[in-house]
């Protein structure tokens, strides 16, 4: 274990050593950071650190260290906090210096009490993300994760909030709370001050947190607090997540790994059920804030804890099998990389054999597979999003679970990854684009908010004949949106905004897709097993585990490989597409040479080759005369259906 348990289970006792040491100086800001980045450097430390994704909340200390994987949902506005406060004891009238920095809740000695008016305290801001678990995360992602982790925790049962406790955080109508007082606290606590709360005893209610059932109830609301993620059936806490340095480098959708301090003071519910009593007596021109934007805002810590970032990370992956950072620079340095390389052939050759029999010993449709699980966007001209590949895979046998099953497969393969069953009822009423919603000034999630690399499974296997009312209308366009342009608008009532994403759409039908696909591949099964489901299993585990890692590891890391073309093929590509055109006009067009170019991308980076050879431009216009001659053969069997 790193030395020292303190910096994990007492981070504020860290963060005040440097304060009182350098006391309004700013550099103590600096110095703390630097210390927890240096901890994190130590001996597999954060292993050490509890994770919200794998330990349960009632189950941290709070005030202790802890991470947490997850993606940015919505922004919330800038907040202000007493960055430096003072405090004054009553009797003595001795003054001490707090720092208000990664705390939710001024601290105050007996016969203590903040000091506003004091010259010396400074008001500064800091930036508040919702954050959610990694949406459509696979199951063994979360395993590696938890396996790797090495911190102990037992459940925090003796836990009791501290005396003497106030509300810093310096809002406007904070001020504008009523001199009163409960009967149920009479003489638990005095008005005024900040947030008009001093606690001068401690309520029952304090003593212990309230269960999540309490606190709902004492919130008054109708319906189980929202969470607002964006796929159905998610797991995991969502979190407020305050950050004070850098939050211009952060937006939407991005998927961070966080190391900061838990607040899930009890304390918080409280405050914020007095504000919104005190709210409901103001005149409504005054009060800025609607009961609903409190509720979303400021929801119990019991549900949604706070993390007080000291570090953040935006991660490009979330594969454990990985290191965390693969810039191409750093890829070519690290050796588990280059390890890894050196075997890539007999890894494409297992994946291939691996993926020919989930495809019903279809060989093909396992090569464009695996050409479409490496596809990422790596730039974008104008408006144009270059190398997504989206693949039709289509001739998938209709009333059977192949489709399902062979999700199964994709989801051992990829680290997140969501089925959308395109039903006439669920393209009616699902909601696909995030919404803004003003009264609780928050942005209300869709199912295609989702982070970069996600895999996208549309199963259209389940389309039956009826009427697409106007949302599923929008839902089919959005869903167009997003496969052509890589880009969701999200809907901000009076205008929309693009967010550009990178998502894999793979679309499976029976015939040809109803949506846009920049490649289309006719699946011809070998096999027909009497009990697919019997047949997909058997698949699964008759693969090792180092071997399934080992798939996981190349289809990650071939994303990240720099390509390029040498001018020498370029010239020799653009004399092989004059000669193809001369020998028939017809035959080929510019939008069939960038698809070829694609392939052939694709093909050379799924050799673990960053350059295209002439061999594997040959290979790709292959691939490609045998895709499109099954689908002409598909087409004089079938009619004009594809």
């Amino acid at each position: 274990m790193p030395c020292g348990e303190d910096w994990l289970s007492h981070p504020l006792g860290i963060v005040q050593g440097f304060f009182a040491q350098n006391g309004v100086n700013p550099d103590w800001e600096k110095k703390v950071i630097e210390y927890f980045k240096e901890k994190l450097k130590e001996n597999n430390a954060p292993k050490w650190v509890p994770s919200l994704n794998e330990v349960p909340l009632h189950y941290l200390k709070p005030n202790s260290f802890v991470k947490f994987r997850c993606m940015i949902q919505d922004m919330f506005d800038p907040e202000f906090y007493m960055g430096v406060y003072e405090t004054v004891n009553r009797n003595t009238k001795a003054r001490v210096l707090h720092f208000g920095k990664y705390r939710d809740v001024a601290e105050c000695g007996p016969q203590q009490e903040v000091d506003l008016n004091s010259p010396r305290t400074t008001t500064l801001e800091r930036q508040t993300f919702y954050c959610v678990p990694v949406p459509g995360e696979s199951m063994w992602v979360k395993e590696a994760y938890v396996n790797a982790n090495q911190a102990r925790v037992s459940p925090s049962t003796s836990y009791t909030p501290s005396r003497h406790k106030r509300s810093y955080e310096d809002d406007e109508d904070m001020d504008l709370q009523p001199n009163k007082q409960k009967d149920q606290h009479a003489g638990a606590r005095q008005a005024g001050g900040v947030g008009g709360l001093q606690w001068c005893g401690e309520p029952k209610r304090l003593e212990t947190e309230a269960s999540t059932g309490q606190q709902l109830n004492s919130l008054n609301l109708s319906s189980p607090f929202d969470l607002n993620f964006p796929l159905p059936g998610e797991k995991g806490p969502a979190c407020l997540v305050k950050v004070y340095e850098d939050w211009d480098c952060f937006k939407v959708n991005d998927v961070l790994e966080l190391y900061g301090i838990l607040s899930v003071d009890p304390v918080l519910s409280i405050l914020n059920n007095d504000e919104r009593d005190a709210s409901s007596l103001l005149d409504p021109m005054e009060c800025t804030d609607t009961a609903e934007e409190q509720r979303v805002h400021s929801p119990p810590a019991s549900l949604v804890p706070r993390i007080h970032v000291v570090l953040a990370q935006k991660l490009q992956h979330i594969n454990p099998l990985l290191p965390a950072c693969l810039n191409k620079e750093e890829s070519k340095t690290c050796k588990f990389v280059s390890s890894f390389m050196s075997e890539l052939s007999p890894v494409r050759a297992e994946l291939l054999g691996f993926l020919t029999h989930a495809l019903l010993g279809d060989s093909l449709a396992a090569e464009y597979l695996i050409l479409h699980l490496i596809s990422t966007v790596y730039t974008r001209r104008d408006v144009l999003p270059l190398g997504k590949f989206t693949v039709n895979l289509s001739g998938c046998p209709r009333n059977s679970t192949f489709t399902e099953h062979l999700y199964r497969i994709i989801q051992h393969l990829v680290p997140a990854s969501f089925r959308l069953q395109m039903t006439i009822e669920n393209m009616n009423h699902l909601k696909f684009i995030p919404h803004k919603d003003y009264t609780a000034n928050r942005l209300v999630s869709g199912l295609l908010q989702l982070p970069s690399n996600t895999s996208l499974i549309i199963d259209e296997t389940l389309l039956e004949q009826g009427q697409l009312d106007t949302p599923g209308v929008h839902n089919v366009t959005a869903l167009s949106n997003l496969i052509t342009w890589q880009k969701v608008d999200y809907d901000f009532s009076y205008h929309q905004m693009e967010f550009p994403c990178n998502i894999n759409v793979l679309i499976t039908s029976e015939g040809r897709s109803l949506l846009p696909a920049d490649c289309q591949i006719h699946l011809q099964p070998q096999l027909i097993p009497p009990n697919m489901e019997e047949y997909m299993n058997s698949l699964l585990s008759a693969v090792l585990p180092s071997v399934l890692n080992k798939f996981r590891i190349y289809l990650t890391l071939l994303r990240f490989l720099d390509y390029s073309i040498s001018d020498e093929i370029t010239k020799a590509v653009e004399d092989d597409f004059v000669e193809m055109r001369k020998n028939d006009p017809q035959s080929i067009t510019a939008d069939d040479l960038h698809q070829l170019l694609i392939v052939a991308r694709f093909l050379s980076l799924s050799a673990g080759q960053t350059t295209l050879s002439r061999e594997r431009w040959l290979r790709a216009k292959q691939l490609e005369s045998l895709r499109r001659t099954r689908l002409q053969q598909q087409k004089c069997v079938n009619g004009n259906e594809l």
